[in-house]
Parts: structure tokens; C-alpha cells; sequence
């Protein structure tokens, strides 16, 4: 996950009471007599209402009780994620729905969005296998196979990109960016499951951790923007991306993917936006935050069509809304670049505050009923 800097933490924390006002958080009783798994995370501690739980759909109700915006982590013992929730804002309240199968896994909260994060290790016990309709089991193939196109077709963007700052050729780099990123943006919830691969390709300066090398896309960003130059260490830069996406795409077919994580990394993905994009933060030399901005919301959408013909039978009321809220978000993007089928969006520094904030109130507006999409998919 790439931490959130103090300069978004406020963005993060307002989202998420926004999201908790909203009444996107389910309420459950404090001891967890509705079934869910109680957390409670503070600024030095993580307490669970079970160490023991049997397998199938497991609902975390999560209360941050600290001074700092938090993120919670269902793992597995590798560090692969099972689930997540980020952005949870101090005094808010947040439920996550998941799948998860037998065995040992850990519950992580991360005060500040930092570093490890604060553990307890959970046991989820042999039970009743979550229940798959074969319209679920379809919606995960069909997604499976839309992630593994986005990795496929991203690394030869990629490689136009990097053979342009292999060549020194910084105007050419600068054209191929944008659009190197497009499939990570649309997919980043199931790579960034790895744990590993995104500190390596997508990390921004500020969110480093101590003693981690910079490398990755916003490392060359900062150079041919802001400093103008391909130095001798670029092409070593370039190299290293191409390997690092290469190792992506080979283990994209192995990722956990479940319709309950379809649904939360929609979710994911526009908390993205609501955190990096929104606020200019990801894109802070290039200014291409709009074009991020639209993959990530392509990426959720993809997931939400995907999961809709169970959604629908569910809460078709939620269906509707989330028509639309996406409806409404996509024809605001569309105000934004040439035409439809371009990426050529405007440079986000020409956008002015009144207009961020209809961004920003758009994204709110899908977040929400975004938030709820988990729970009528296993209703």
C-alpha cells in the first residue's frame, strides 16, 4: 500500500467521516452478537473480539478509536492481502465483508497508514465453504481475465515509455507516461495484494519507507517534469520498472480473487481517487492525475458490471443508485477531455478549485453506495 503523507491525511480523514456519515459503516454491538469480528484500532494497539473464527463470509466491523487516520488488513502469512480497508478517520466506524478460507491469518491495523502496522494473529477455522452462485463463479473468471489483459497489455506501453528514457528522449517519455499507467490504475487492488510489487513501481517520494530505494514510475515522473533531465541512473530506472511489471504480470494469474474483493477494491479504487487523485497528490509533476482518475473509476465499474446480475437480485435500490452515481461521475470526466474515446484529459493544474471540489463531490456520491456493494453480493 503506499502510505498516506501528512499532506493527505486530512483529505483521508474528512472521506472517511463523509463515508461514516453517510452511513456507509454497518453498525454492530461492541461484544459482536451479530457475528462479525469486532476491531478496534488505536494509535498503539489493535484489539480483536476473536482470535477464532470459522471460515466462510467473515465481516469485520472496524472503530478507530485513535488520534490518526488508520487502514485495516485482513492478511494471509505471506503478507498477500485478503482484504483491506484504508482511509478509516479517527471516531469512524467502517464494516468490511471478505470470503476467506480456513487456515492462519493476520489482522493488521496501520496508525498513520505506516509501516507494518500493529498485529494479531486470527485463526480461521475449517466451516462452511462461502456459498458461490455459478453467476459469482463467472463474474470472478471474467474478472481474472480482465485483470490479466490489463497486466498483458501494459508492458509494451510500458516499454514505449522506457525505451524513451533509455534513449534520453525526454519528450517522448513524457507522451508515453500517462498512458504506461492506465492498466496498473484500473487494476491496482489485486496488485497491490502482492504487498510488494507496488512500493517498488508506484511509490511517491513522501510515502518511502526509512532506507527504501526510490524507484518506479513517480521516480522518473519527478525527473522529466520537475527535473528536466534523464541523468546517468534513469536508464538503470527504466530497466528496473520493466522487470518489476514483468514479475506483476507473471503473478497476476495467482491472485486471490474472490467477488467479495471485487467489490471492496472497487471500493479501493475510489478511495484512490479521493485520496491521491482528487487532491493533485499523484501526479505532482506530470499533472496527469485526471487520467489515473478515469482508469481507476473504469476499474471499478468493471468490477461493479461484473458483480451486478447478483447485486441486482439482492438490492436492486443499490443497483440503481450505483448506475446512477457512475453515470453521473463518468459524463463529469467526459467535461474533461476532447472526446470520449481519448485519454488526452486536461493537465490537472489547469483545474480549479470549485471544479476539484465537483470531483471530489462526485466521488463522494459513488463511494457511498460503492461502500455497500460487498454486503448485497453474499445477502
Amino acid at each position: 500500500m503506499r502510505p498516506v503523507r501528512p499532506s493527505v491525511v486530512t483529505a483521508a480523514a474528512t472521506l472517511a467521516a463523509l463515508t461514516a456519515v453517510a452511513g456507509c459503516a454497518e453498525k454492530s454491538d461492541a461484544k459482536g452478537g451479530d457475528g462479525a469480528v469486532q476491531v478496534v484500532a488505536k494509535d498503539d494497539a489493535c484489539e480483536v473480539s476473536k482470535k477464532e473464527f470459522p471460515a466462510g463470509h467473515v465481516r469485520l466491523s472496524v472503530e478507530n478509536k485513535g488520534s490518526k487516520v488508520t487502514e485495516v488488513y485482513l492478511l494471509f502469512p505471506d503478507d498477500r492481502i485478503v482484504t483491506e480497508r484504508e482511509n478509516i478517520g479517527p471516531g469512524t466506524k467502517a464494516t468490511i465483508t471478505a470470503e476467506v478460507k480456513a487456515g492462519d491469518y493476520e489482522i493488521a491495523c496501520k496508525p498513520g497508514m505506516k509501516g507494518d502496522g500493529i498485529r494479531q494473529k486470527v485463526t480461521v477455522t475449517g466451516g462452511k465453504a462461502a456459498a458461490r452462485s455459478p453467476e459469482m463463479d463467472a463474474a470472478v473468471a471474467a474478472y481474472r481475465q480482465y485483470v490479466q489483459q490489463q497486466a498483458d497489455e501494459t508492458l509494451p506501453r510500458v516499454k514505449v515509455f522506457t525505451d524513451a528514457v533509455r534513449a534520453g528522449d525526454i519528450e517522448g517519455a513524457k507522451k508515453a507516461y500517462a498512458a504506461s499507467r492506465i492498466g496498473w490504475e484500473r487494476t491496482e487492488p489485486v496488485a497491490e495484494s502482492f504487498g510488494d510489487i507496488d512500493p517498488k513501481v508506484d511509490v511517491r517520494e513522501d510515502g518511502l519507507e526509512p532506507g527504501q530505494e526510490w524507484t518506479g514510475w513517480h521516480r522518473l515522473e519527478k525527473a522529466l517534469w520537475q527535473e528536466k533531465k534523464l541523468g546517468p541512473g534513469a536508464a538503470a530506472l527504466a530497466d528496473t520498472l520493466d522487470k518489476d511489471l514483468a514479475d506483476w504480470v507473471k503473478r497476476v494469474g495467482k491472485a486471490e480473487i474472490t467477488p467479495t474483493s471485487m467489490a471492496n477494491g472497487a471500493k479501493e479504487l475510489l478511495d484512490e481517487v479521493a485520496t491521491g487523485k482528487v487532491t493533485g497528490e499523484e501526479e505532482r509533476y506530470s499533472h496527469t492525475d485526471l487520467v489515473d482518475f478515469k482508469a481507476n473509476v473504469e476499474g471499478a465499474q468493471k468490477s461493479y458490471e461484473l458483480l451486478k446480475p447478483v447485486a441486482s437480485k439482492n438490492d436492486p435500490a443499490l443497483v440503481a443508485e450505483l448506475d446512477r452515481q457512475f453515470g453521473s461521475l463518468n459524463a463529469l470526466l467526459d467535461t474533461y477531455r476532447a472526446d470520449k474515446a481519448s485519454y488526452d484529459f486536461r493537465p490537472y493544474d489547469k483545474v480549479g478549485a470549485e471544479q476539484r471540489k465537483e470531483l471530489s463531490d462526485g466521488v463522494n456520491a459513488l463511494a457511498e453506495p460503492l461502500s455497500k456493494l460487498a454486503a448485497a453480493v453474499v445477502k
